[in-house]
């Protein structure tokens, strides 16, 4: 396998630890209107995804300085031709990370309110645009022969990818809703696990639709097999979400996030991003890379820092396993 083979998995595993992650994160967020009754149950959501949503975040940061390094070109065309929705995405993640600090650094309702207001829409347009642009990535878009974009903004919302917003949406949200249950007690965590079948059933419909449309249009049977684990694992997850096993639950929605994600990425390979005006003119793992001796450098800079971060991020969930319920919940918030 080549370098530039071996850095195209290296991201979509980055991805895949980022929609992992960020996407319980994001669908903690919308549950701050969906499913919180009050501030202080607001306050519980929060303090579920508070020592971890930053440290989520890198994935991310990872993900796109990888891309950068490893494939310029990609990277090039992904940030100039998605730029409104990428910057749409980055003012949410910044607002959202401020919303995050600032909430209970004054206790009048309003400022409180607008805050948590801040923390709902800069969860869910994120989730729902990571899924347009992924869906507009697999898809192909209209690049010209120079490798630049030349479509329109509204190109990017077709109903392909608007199905994959969709998809991103509800199984972050559904995710989202299983980890609340996992980390909470008393009433919020029954009304969590009733929430999270519900999500789940809406969930598997889209992604089945979504995931079904790109094995038709673009699959093999490699991504045939990722769809299936995929599919399955989403399935048990919602039966072990009604069967009150929150753990397993999580991790089967999780199971979905990096089976759904792979496939993607198969169907993909050896593009990074197709051509929908002409295939010859689609950027590949091989005419979008970097030299071999940056990528042998990258290689040896990402197996010495990778199991670091690791240890280091599973550290902090460990230290921070515990349950926690609105008894928790100072008077004073």
């Amino acid at each position: 396998m080549e370098l530039h083979d071996v850095w195209f998995v290296v991201i979509a595993v980055l991805w895949t630890g980022y929609f992992f992650l960020e996407g319980f994160d994001f669908g903690v967020g919308v549950l701050t209107k969906l499913l919180a009754r009050n501030r202080v149950e607001k306050r519980v959501l929060i303090n579920t995804i508070g020592p971890v949503w930053d440290g989520n975040e890198v994935w991310l940061l990872t993900a796109a300085g990888a891309t950068f390094a490893a494939f310029p070109d990609w990277y090039a065309t992904l940030f100039s031709g998605f730029y409104l929705p990428l910057l749409l995405i980055l003012v949410c993640l910044i607002v959202r990370g401020v919303a995050f600090e600032y909430r209970a650094k004054r206790p009048e309702e309003r400022w409180q309110h607008n805050w948590e207001q801040a923390i709902f829409w800069t969860s869910l347009i994120p989730a729902f645009l990571w899924g347009v642009a992924f869906g507009n990535i697999v898809r192909g878009v209209k690049i010209d022969a120079t490798k630049e974009y030349v479509g329109t903004l509204l190109d990017l919302f077709n109903p392909y990818a608007l199905l994959g917003g969709l998809v991103t949406l509800t199984l972050f949200t559904f995710h989202g809703t299983v980890f609340t249950a996992l980390k909470t007690v008393g009433d919020i965590r029954v009304r969590a696990r009733k929430l999270a079948f519900a999500l789940g059933l809406v969930t598997s419909v889209a992604a089945l639709a979504f995931l079904g449309w790109t094995q038709v249009s673009r699959g093999d049977g490699t991504s045939l097999v990722s769809m299936v684990i995929a599919v399955v694992a989403l399935v048990v997850a919602i039966v072990m979400i009604k069967a009150g096993r929150e753990g397993w639950s999580f991790a089967l929605s999780g199971v979905t996030i990096a089976a759904a994600v792979a496939m993607l990425f198969l169907t993909l390979f050896p593009n990074v991003m197709p051509s929908s005006l002409n295939p010859d003119w689609s950027l590949t793992v091989t005419n979008a890379a970097s030299s071999p001796y940056t990528l042998k450098i990258m290689t040896w800079c990402a197996a010495i820092a990778t199991p670091l971060v690791l240890l280091y991020q599973s550290w902090t969930y460990w230290v921070f396993r515990k349950r926690i319920g609105t008894q928790h919940i100072a008077d004073a918030h």
